[in-house]
């Protein structure tokens, strides 16, 4: 009998404070309304104090995860670790939350450079790693303060972001168990990769005096060129263009139709871009499951925290098939089917 992969549990760490709309309201007079607020469906975020890094969240996320499911450490075969920073160009970020969480050293351990679309990609890499090395046990995590690199006077990135970390457990079936990950579809167009991007900081670009130079959009943004900078425009047109195109090769794959479907949990981008997917695709409201509006944009940990809470809600139950999908930075996105 062929093996079937699942995502046992899920945890999240989101750091404190939290920063509200109102606040930015009073930075921003007159650019903070209710219409934007509607549109992105974001109301607050959580900013990563000054001194936490990235893989402290990892870790937060990680024991939180071990202190829910009473999961024993000394079982995890792998650990994938996901981010767009790491705290060094060598060595693996992973290896210092190995160390952190205490996990054995016989483990595998690697870091992924990938953004909205890197859950995906990451379930990916960890079912085939499952499948082909033997493995029972792989914790994945992803973690990303993307606030630390928003420019404090750029209001059209700075109501998107905050930051998060999440742990996912991803474990081999038991026999007669329905609960699986299912078929990929992944893709990269790297000529889109300015679409979003952080310019200076390593081998093509590296920091110098002209790093942080102030540049003005036409919405009067500020960015500079080791700051995210991001074709607002661009980015939404390619959503709208392709991630229903996504979401049908993704059901196609797994040979099952949309109506197939439980529920769709996207990558958390916006509110309103994933509207507009969802009425492309024909699909009903209830069906479509948000959860941004206190977190915004943690870009890889977004799905993860989604599905974490829709199971809190009792939106996803045993035996439900759930399409999950994410796109951004690359540009590149995946989806997959999941089954609980």
């Amino acid at each position: 009998m062929e093996s079937k992969f699942y995502i046992s549990a899920i945890s999240y760490y989101l750091p404190e404070p939290i920063e509200t709309n109102m606040e930015l309201a009073e930075q921003f007079p007159g650019r903070v309304d209710d219409k934007l607020i509607e549109n992105i469906g974001i109301k607050s975020r959580h900013i990563a104090p000054v001194g936490m890094r990235t893989s402290d969240m990892g870790v937060l996320a990680g024991e939180q995860l071990f202190k829910e499911t009473g999961f024993p450490k000394e079982d995890i075969d792998a650990l994938i670790y996901t981010s767009l920073t790491h705290e060094f160009l060598t060595p693996a970020t992973s290896c210092i939350v190995q160390h952190q969480l205490g996990l054995k050293t016989s483990i595998a351990s690697f870091d992924m450079n990938h953004g909205c679309s890197g859950y995906v990609y990451g379930l990916a890499m960890a079912k085939g790693l499952m499948a082909t090395l033997g493995m029972n046990n792989v914790l994945f995590i992803t973690s990303t303060i993307p606030t630390r690199y928003v420019h404090p006077k750029n209001l059209a990135i700075r109501v998107l972001f905050g930051d998060g970390a999440a742990a996912s457990l991803i474990q081999r079936t038991s026999a007669g168990s329905d609960a699986n990950i299912g078929e990929f579809v992944l893709g990269t167009d790297g000529k889109g990769y300015e679409k979003i991007i952080i310019r200076d900081s390593w081998d093509r670009h590296p920091l110098s005096d002209t790093s942080v130079l102030e540049r003005e959009d036409q919405f009067g943004n500020i960015y500079t060129d080791s700051s995210i900078d991001m074709d607002g425009p661009g980015t939404f047109f390619f959503i709208l263009k392709n991630v229903p195109r996504i979401i049908e090769e993704t059901v196609k794959k797994n040979d099952l139709s949309l109506d197939d479907i439980d529920l769709f949990i996207l990558h958390q981008a916006n509110y309103y871009a994933l509207e507009q997917v969802r009425n492309k695709l024909k699909v009903a409201p209830e069906r479509f499951f948000y959860f941004m509006e206190t977190t915004g944009n943690t870009i890889q940990s977004t799905i993860p925290i989604a599905l974490k809470e829709a199971m809190n809600a009792g939106r996803i139950k045993k035996g439900s098939k759930v399409l999950i999908a994410g796109f951004g930075t690359g540009i590149s996105w995946g989806g997959t089917v999941l089954t609980f």
